[in-house]
């Protein structure tokens, strides 16, 4: 009893945050994201098993067992399963996910080196540093935080390390399918969900990520015989092509709503002032109040909320420039309300740009999954972590307009809730783009968040 005690004081102990930031376990973290952040770990540059490595390293050094670390190779890339085993092994475990692949920068074109670690004024910058390698490190950290109380958790804990999330899904669908997952009783993600902050810093609201949308990629193709450009005709692949794409643009999906996202914009409702609050909490009372479900088509933040869009991104056409293009091709990436299937997007395009020339082709397999409906338990643990730093404040689960592994997991059985426990402006939000960055105290707030869920959740003792 004495033993396990002190282990949970030293438990509580190390979870008060450090006002200065300096405890050992966040210099700690600091190095480790410092580290992560120096591996190139985007498509094409290899440096995943490198980085998977690092960390199996670090965590063997701790002493994590050997055998409670597996490395999973995948083509140039690779994931990786660390367990902490519970005291009742008949229990169903908790999957902890995050991604350590990043969306390649050109260094050339950051004010910054993205792939070093830079401090200034309160921020961290680099690439990966909100996606997701805070996550990344958070996961490592927690893990070495427990190795060193001695904590035994009452469940076990498998830490997934995923290594492709920005590309193909190939190591998520692998670490799916282990034998140390398959019976996870449900995921967190540290990919997704976080805190709004307010312009003066002040934290508005916090977010947990429930539903995904489906990712979908659909290819129009406009072909032609072609001919010399000295002999120009009215047929022409680009000019069809640009025709059809002009349709996509002008083509309004039907808003749609369910409950989860009815009580993220009811919640945003009562937070956002002015007109713009007002119209999210006429959506979330009334889906068919055309229009609030306008006023909120015509915001980026929300739109991808409320109906499933479909956005032209790439184009490629002609072979030669004196030469009249045989062939033109666009993609249109679109992201796809739960409960609608990829085939009748592809014929609402097909119908929207009205010319059967144009061939539309759905890209690769895309996965669709259900919503995880709000687990009491897991909403429970999420606030109290969250109102230990910030009483109060509204939380609520959102549907994600974007794309995690949570639509993996949650195809396998999974039930995924997303919670990086990361606070940030809107204006701050550089993920994918350029000088990514993160608040200082979001850094450190998130290493502790994750923290407090991996204790919470398993019923360390």
């Amino acid at each position: 009893m004495l033993k396990r005690a002190l282990v949970l004081l030293t438990i509580l102990v190390a979870a008060t945050p450090a006002a200065a930031q300096d405890a050992p376990y966040q210099r700690e973290a600091r190095g480790i994201l410092e580290r992560l952040i120096s591996f190139r770990s985007a498509q094409g540059h290899g440096q995943v098993p490198a980085m998977a490595a690092y960390i199996a390293q670090i965590l063997r050094a701790a002493g994590v067992p050997a055998e409670d670390i597996v490395i999973i190779p995948h083509e140039e890339t690779a994931g990786m399963l660390v367990r902490v085993r519970g005291l009742e092994p008949a229990t169903r475990p908790i999957l902890i996910s995050g991604h350590m692949d990043v969306v390649d920068a050109l260094p050339e074109d950051w004010e910054r080196s993205p792939f070093t670690l830079v401090e200034e004024n309160g921020t961290f910058f680099g690439r990966g540093v909100l996606d997701n390698k805070t996550g990344i490190t958070a996961m490592v950290s927690t893990v070495l935080r427990l190795r060193a109380a001695g904590a035994r958790p009452r469940r076990t804990l498998v830490f997934a390390f995923v290594g492709d999330e920005e590309t193909t899904f190939g190591t998520t669908r692998l670490i799916a399918a282990h034998d140390w997952v398959r019976g996870a009783e449900y995921a967190i993600n540290t990919d997704a969900g976080g805190g709004g902050l307010a312009p003066d810093g002040s934290a508005m609201v916090y977010l947990v990520q429930g539903a995904e949308k489906t990712y979908a990629t659909f290819r129009l193709t406009a072909t032609n015989q072609g001919g010399h450009s000295s002999r120009p005709r009215d047929d022409n692949a680009i000019y069809d092509l640009a025709r059809a794409l002009l349709r996509v643009e002008q083509h309004r999906f039907p808003p749609m709503a369910n409950a989860l996202t009815r009580a993220y914009l009811g919640t945003l409702g009562r937070i956002v002032p002015g007109p713009g609050g007002a119209m999210l909490a006429r959506f979330a009372a009334d889906p068919g109040d055309a229009e609030a479900a306008e006023a909120l088509r015509r915001s980026s933040e929300y739109v991808g909320t409320t109906r499933t869009t479909c956005i032209a991104t790439r184009l490629d056409a002609g072979h030669a420039e004196n030469a009249l293009p045989q062939r033109a091709t666009a993609l249109v990436n679109c992201r796809i309300f739960p409960g609608v299937e990829v085939e009748a997007v592809r014929a609402a395009l097909v119908e929207a740009i009205g010319n059967e020339a144009i061939r539309v082709e759905t890209t690769g397999s895309p996965l669709a999954s259900p919503v995880s409906e709000p687990r009491e338990d897991v909403m429970a643990a999420i606030a109290r972590s969250i109102h230990r730093r910030h009483p109060g404040i509204p939380i609520t689960p959102y549907l994600e307009s974007g794309g995690t592994d949570g639509v993996v997991y949650r195809s396998a059985g999974i039930p995924t809730f997303a919670s990086s426990g990361i606070f940030i402006r809107e204006d701050e939000m550089f993920a994918h783009g350029l000088n990514e960055r993160i608040p200082v105290a979001s850094f450190y707030a998130a290493i502790d968040h994750i923290h407090d869920l991996a204790i919470d959740l398993s019923g360390v003792r």
